[in-house]
């Protein structure tokens, strides 16, 4: 199909506050609340007609800038200035294809976050959270999923100079030859404050839902899990060794090793592995690591080269667009797909990895999405990638709808009953063996035809960060 220009008229930006079920500790930072942002675009197209479409996305402190001398509050005004400059550029655009829409203004957005001291993996943010609502208005006034819509490139996606490396790429072709995932294996994240066992809590939450590391093997049945280490190699072998006495009860199972930034270069990432291949009690779990995502700090990451036992992919240090071409040529074998970083951004990367092969891959990466619009989309994004496996976390950190009207909760949970289970604490992500169900994504919009019920939110306010 012709892909549809539109015009984006307005956007709304709300939020609300959350808490987490759990501590769930990553990097340098332990999370217990957090807000949401949830923005709505209306849109024009060439025939006239409107429609609006939503995104949603947590304000994740200490994530997108780790500079400690930034607090929690300050992280979130940086996300918020960046949707606020997004909306500005986007506003005054005039006509584009969904896709012109996001590459067209790319570098003046990154150039103006940049002025104010907003890094690109912030300003992505910003333009994920426009793009996509932007996206769904479009899908759903074409009456298409997201599946559909990208498969016949509704979107416009095409050649461009804000990626030269795929100047000759058929992307065409790339997404009408994609076949969107029906069910996906979730990767089960062990955060650095997770209890392994019972004998780890002093107190419990006791809200019926597992809280152990042992619990949640016990009732999920995932096949794969996500492994955060800190950096102090003797604390993570140790921990490591307690984790592995708690999977090796499985008959199977994969992992992923997170460092989040928490080595200096690369032979910090060597010495752990060494330390975890000289314990025996380590043989099953080093043999089921699939990969590592993101050890080196990001202000290096991308300066030296990078030598491991198993590939290693980048995620923070995945802010310029062109960032894994960089990483490529200093032996990264693979990026993450997250939808707070962008639906193109991801399809870009994906394009990279058809055209070089060899071995370059995509994972799908979490941002604590929580229950509703956000994890649908991206969920609905990974689906559409073909990746086997995503991590989620929402389905253990976060208790469901908790926080939102229960008949928001109820509208989501009835559209999508594959996705969601009714429990008696309500309407949650539903785990079964380790994987989610994805059929019911598969609706007019990007993964979903409800919205959140908007009254029952704040409006944003105003950035409070300097000019």
């Amino acid at each position: 199909m012709t892909a549809p220009r539109f015009r984006i008229l307005e956007i709304e930006r709300r939020e609300w506050p959350f808490r987490l079920r759990l501590p769930f500790r990553f990097g340098v930072i332990t999370v217990t609340e957090g807000r949401q942002a949830v923005v709505r675009a209306r849109i024009r197209d060439e025939s006239g007609r409107e429609g609006w479409g939503v995104a949603a996305e947590s304000l994740a402190a200490k994530w997108f800038d780790k500079d400690p001398a930034l607090s929690d509050a300050q992280n979130e005004h940086q996300l918020r200035r960046s949707l606020e400059l997004a909306g500005n550029t986007s506003l005054a655009a005039g006509e584009a294809t969904a896709f012109g829409h996001f590459a067209d203004t790319y570098a003046g957005h990154a150039d103006a976050c940049a002025r104010e001291g907003l890094n690109p993996l912030v300003a992505s943010y910003g333009r994920s959270l426009v793009d996509r609502a932007a996206l769904d208005a479009l899908l759903k006034l074409h009456g298409l999923s997201f599946f559909a819509g990208m498969g016949a490139n509704i979107g416009g996606l095409a050649p461009h100079a804000v990626a030269p490396d795929l100047a000759g790429f058929d992307f065409a072709a790339m997404l009408s030859g994609l076949t969107p995932a029906r069910r996906i294996q979730a990767r089960h994240t062990v955060g650095l404050v997770d209890p392994i066992t019972a004998a780890d809590q002093s107190t419990r939450v006791d809200d019926g839902l597992p809280e152990t590391l042992e619990e949640v093997a016990a009732t999920y049945h995932h096949g794969w899990w996500k492994l955060k280490v800190a950096g102090d190699i003797a604390a993570d072998v140790d921990r490591l060794c307690r984790i592995a006495s708690v999977l090796d009860r499985r008959p199977g199972y994969h992992v992923s090793l997170d460092g989040n930034e928490q080595y200096a270069d690369a032979e910090g990432v060597a010495a752990l592995w060494r330390a975890m291949a000289a314990e025996p009690r380590l043989n099953r779990l080093c043999a089921a690591v699939a990969y590592i995502e993101q050890p080196v700090k990001r202000a290096r990451a991308l300066e030296t080269r990078m030598a491991a036992p198993r590939p290693v992919i980048i995620d923070e240090s995945d802010g310029a667009l062109d960032a894994f071409v960089q990483a490529r040529g200093l032996g990264y074998a693979g990026v993450s797909s997250k939808a707070c970083k962008g639906v193109w951004r991801s399809l870009v990367n994906l394009a990279r990895c058809r055209q070089w092969s060899d071995g370059y891959f995509m994972t799908g990466e979490d941002l604590t999405t929580l229950a509703g619009v956000c994890v649908q989309q991206d969920l609905a994004l990974v689906a559409l990638l073909g990746l086997a496996h995503v991590e989620r976390n929402g389905h253990h950190f976060i208790d469901g709808f908790n926080g939102r009207p229960k008949a928001e909760a109820v509208r989501f949970m009835e559209a999508h009953p594959d996705l969601y289970a009714d429990t008696p604490r309500g309407p949650r992500i539903a785990m079964r063996e380790g994987r989610l169900d994805l059929g019911s994504l598969d609706v007019p919009g990007l993964g979903a035809t409800e919205e959140p019920d908007y009254q029952a939110m704040q409006p944003m306010p105003k950035a409070e960060w300097p000019r």
